[in-house]
């Protein structure tokens, strides 16, 4: 099973958390877009860009973080944090 938890952030307080369960046959990179996918449908979200240094954290540490620079929308919160919880 692969889990992808989504959580947003303000004040370093986490204000929305879910995780994202995938047992599909597809490909980690295809799991992980289709979770942010959810993650962003559920917090209302439009998907936020993925920079040179969100890939390389996540490449990594099997996480990143998403600020208002990662989206053209004006957020309302510091930023959005994904990140992989259980690969199997």
């Amino acid at each position: 099973m692969f889990r992808l938890m989504g959580c947003i952030y303000k004040d370093a307080r986490i204000l929305k958390s879910t995780v994202i369960c995938d047992e599909s046959a597809s490909t980690r990179t295809h799991k992980i877009f289709s979770g942010l996918n959810f993650i962003c449908l559920e917090f209302d979200l439009e998907k936020p860009i993925w920079l040179e240094s969100n890939i390389t954290d996540f490449q990594r540490h099997s996480k990143t973080r998403f600020t208002q620079d990662n989206f053209i929308e004006e957020l309302d919160f510091d930023y959005l944090s994904i990140e992989v919880i259980e690969e199997g």
